[in-house]
This record gives structure tokens, C-alpha cells and sequence, in this order.
């Protein structure tokens, strides 16, 4: 959540100039204009589109420096392809899980491209120490409520993460009055948000000038909202059945302990790698449970891993 240094589209960016470099003068032909092979792969620049917003908030796109920092994540996330296929793909699974909960907080819709850049939607770990989908610190977790210890760390549990997530999202917008520093806060906090502000004599996201990550950060989501909402225009091409369905699951609840998760799986008609596929928030083998706390399990439809299609 706060602090986390993203190296999801920076590293995008040198793998899509590595690729232009090896696809071009590795060419046998890359010099000869008139072979028709050399266009097989062509790069086109981006037409900005003149309405753009984040959460109803329009992005002033006319400003020069704000057009072309635009630009710059339009342009990264169309040609890192193979990442935004796989963005598309994790979106139709898990977005249906995140959207009802935003709704019910009353927070846009757009705040699921926020989990969006902080993960990838992936239960990733940042060098700073945050994890999940939300990139949520331990010390935040722990005071909007969540579980954190080696044998569980309600981080990597979705539906729980985002409820901490709208909390805070709230909390921040309460603070600024608009979506769109909320955001903001998300990545660089509610104190880093406010010092900025305050020092710099400005009342919006767009006036502020900001480090690299917290800089980027809005474009980022806006870019991914504007790719993901219109695939085709930006050259991404599927099928539904090419997207990662959502798997169907049922909910169990235990109160106990648990001192073998393999042997409780098997009884259960799973494997092991299937209930921690599931349920990643629990971290060991095991289950201590002294306080005998409702726990909430996610279980796989019966048979669903056993289908061939």
C-alpha cells in the first residue's frame, strides 16, 4: 500500500525496447525499405483520447506535460503485450470478486485498476514488504483489522484485503475531497499526500509534481482502464473462452485447529496445491487456532479440477 515501489512497468518498458531492438536489426533484411517482410511488425503512436477521467474525474489532458505522461503509459501497456493479454485475462476472473465490494463502500469502479497496477492481481511480496493484491504493509493490515503472522496472513485473502482497501480508500478521500488524491494516498500515504500539498501551494493531483512511482501512478490506472475498456483499438485480440474463467467455488467454515492440511484436503476430495490455491492466506501447513477463531474457507467445486475440455 504506502511506500510500494512498482517495477511492474518499468521493467515492461526495457523488455518492450530489448524486443524493438532484437526484432529490427536482427533483421537479415531491416535495411532493405522495399522487402515487405521488414513491416510484419509495425509500431504506431497513440492517439490520445480528449476524454479521459478517473472516477468522473477529468484528467486535463490539453496540458502539455500531462498529455505526455499520458502518452507514456498508453504507449508502454499497448506494446508490452504479452503482460496486458495477461491482465485481461486475470481481470474476467477476479474483477467480479473485487466490484460488488467497492459498490457496497461506495467507491467507483475504477478503483479495481488500482489493484490493477499495484499486483497485477497477483499475491505478490514488494521489496517494501507489502503483499497481495492490494500491496497492503503489515503494519495498515494489522490496524484496519487483518490477521498477520506466519501461520496466517489475511493479506492474500481477496475479499478481506478489500475491505481494508476501501477503508482506507475512504479514509483518504474524506481527508482530500477527491478520487483522484485518494488514489494517490493509496500509494504514497495520507501524510506523504498532504506534506505535498501543502508545500507545494496546490489544491489537485494534476499541479503537483510528485517522485517517479506516485507521479506515474494515476496515468497508470487511467491507461489500463482506457486499454482494458477498449482492447481492440489498442491491438489486443481474444475470445472470451480465451480469458480465465472464474473458478466456482463453496464456502466451509472451521473453528478448529488444523495439524495437517494435506490429510484435511484429501478428505475434502482435494489436493493440497488446490486448497492453497484457494485459500493462499494460509501460510504453513498447519492451522494453530488457539482462540478457536471462525475461519472461512474457499472449496472448489467437486470435480472441477478434474474436467477436460
Amino acid at each position: 500500500m504506502h511506500y510500494f515501489k512498482t517495477v511492474f512497468f518499468s521493467i515492461g518498458t526495457i523488455s518492450f525496447i530489448g524486443f524493438l531492438v532484437l526484432a529490427f536489426t536482427s533483421h537479415p533484411n531491416f535495411e532493405n525499405k522495399n522487402n515487405s517482410t521488414v513491416n510484419d511488425y509495425n509500431v504506431y503512436a497513440l492517439e490520445i483520447p480528449t476524454a479521459l477521467d478517473f472516477s468522473g474525474e477529468v484528467l486535463p489532458v490539453f496540458t502539455p506535460d500531462i498529455r505526455e505522461r499520458m502518452d507514456r503509459e498508453l504507449l508502454v501497456n499497448t506494446y508490452w503485450q504479452s503482460n496486458g493479454l495477461l491482465l485481461f485475462k486475470r481481470s474476467h476472473r477476479y474483477f467480479p470478486v473485487i466490484e460488488p465490494i467497492l459498490k457496497s463502500y461506495g467507491i467507483p469502479d475504477d478503483f479495481k485498476y488500482l489493484a490493477l497496477i499495484e499486483s497485477g492481481l497477483q499475491n505478490v511480496t514488494s521489496p517494501a514488504g507489502a503483499k497481495g493484491f492490494w500491496q497492503i504493509m503489515e503494519a495498515t493490515g494489522k490496524e484496519y483489522g487483518l490477521e498477520i503472522n506466519s501461520n496466517v496472513d489475511e493479506r492474500y485473502h481477496l475479499e478481506l484485503s478489500t475491505h481494508v482497501a476501501c477503508n482506507y480508500i475512504l479514509k483518504a478521500k474524506e481527508k482530500f475531497g477527491d478520487w483522484t488524491l485518494a488514489a494517490a494516498a493509496y500509494n504514497a500515504g495520507i501524510r506523504g499526500i498532504s506534506n505535498q500539498l501543502e508545500k507545494q501551494q496546490v489544491t489537485n493531483y494534476y499541479d503537483l509534481l510528485l517522485g517517479e512511482e506516485t507521479g506515474r501512478y494515476i496515468f497508470r490506472i487511467v491507461a489500463l482502464k482506457e486499454i482494458l475498456n477498449h482492447p481492440k483499438k489498442y491491438g489486443f485480440n481474444f475470445t472470451e473462452a480465451d480469458l480465465y474463467a472464474p473458478i466456482p467455488t463453496s464456502k466451509i467454515q472451521l473453528d478448529t485447529a488444523v495439524t495437517d492440511f494435506v490429510e484435511f484436503a484429501r478428505k475434502l476430495g482435494l489436493n493440497y496445491k488446490q486448497l492453497k490455491i484457494h485459500n493462499p492466506w494460509l501460510r504453513e501447513g498447519f492451522l494453530n487456532n488457539k482462540s478457536r477463531k471462525l475461519y472461512t474457507l474457499e472449496i472448489p467445486d467437486k470435480g472441477y479440477y478434474d474436467r477436460v475440455n
